[in-house]
């Protein structure tokens, strides 16, 4: 399932932009897709106090910022073609512009702690029609993919998104579903929420139904499958300690709060001990 044709990340010279860095370029290294890598600077005071002298410096900054993320992807994927984009503003909509090609997006996100409203890491997800990987502080190298399924059209993409992860990287996958989310349920299904077993059986059946067309295309990959009887999050978060990366639809089952990243993805993103990628509903799946 391809959806662009490089991978683009987004690099502020920091530790964390550092993270991210190194996760694209290996993406780029296993995918043979060209490296695209964005700066975003910004005047850091209100326009009116603008300063075009002090501005010309600081967008000189930003090129240095570049120029030495660009050395540094060449440096851990040499046989990649990498390439600097320089931009102006906020950083998710500079790498908004930039993603209409892209196979992903790639960014850091700062330790486990609240995010801001504002930061691009929560910005991003909800506003891109592509995959977004953010790219948490601890990495634990258990080789491992966590995929989370509630059976809308958000979690089948993120299943697609999931499978071909876990077979490019050679790792193994699990596919959670915690299926204790009456909140947000169909109206058609808020019936099994009394009988603990029925819904055992027929969320079990959705899930084994869901994946198997995916492990017939992607034999190679060692997948396992678990029905949890608790909420998504606290399935996904329990999953996750033993993950290198977790897979997400952008929204979740219900959706009746109109935002575009659901409750179980921001918390994700919020929490998550792993990176994290936010994959949005695609046609055709």
């Amino acid at each position: 399932m391809s959806w662009g044709s490089h991978i683009l990340v987004g690099y502020d010279g920091t530790t964390d932009g550092e993270r991210a860095l190194r996760w694209a370029a290996t993406e780029a290294k296993i995918r043979k897709l060209p490296l695209s890598v964005c700066h975003a600077w910004r005047w850091p005071y209100p326009i009116a106090y603008i300063d075009h002298e002090g501005a010309v410096i600081v967008r000189k900054m930003g090129r240095h910022v570049l120029d030495h993320g660009v050395a540094r992807a060449r440096e851990i994927a040499p046989t990649v073609t990498v390439k600097g984009h320089l931009a102006d503003g906020p950083a998710d909509s500079a790498l908004l512009h930039l993603a209409e090609s892209a196979e992903m997006i790639v960014v850091g996100a700062h330790e486990r702690t609240e995010m801001p409203l504002g930061s691009t890491a929560l910005r991003l997800p909800a506003r891109a029609d592509r995959p977004v990987v953010v790219v948490r502080p601890d990495h634990h190298g258990h080789r491992s993919v966590v995929a989370g399924f509630d059976g809308s059209a958000g979690a089948e993409a993120a299943l697609a998104f999931a499978f071909e992860e876990a077979a490019v990287r050679r790792w193994s996958l699990h596919v959670v579903s915690g299926c204790w989310e009456p909140n947000a349920a169909a109206p058609e299904d808020l019936g099994l929420y009394a009988d603990e077993q029925r819904l055992r059986r027929v969320r079990g059946a959705r899930l084994e139904q869901s994946v198997a067309p995916w492990c017939t295309k992607y034999p190679q990959v060692e997948t396992r499958t678990s029905l949890l009887v608790t909420s998504p999050r606290e399935a996904l978060l329990e999953a996750a300690r033993t993950a290198d990366l977790i897979v997400v639809g952008r929204r979740g089952a219900g959706g009746r709060d109109g935002l575009r990243v659901g409750a179980t993805t921001s918390a994700m993103l919020q929490q998550s001990p792993c990176a994290v990628a936010v994959v949005p509903p695609r046609a055709g799946l």
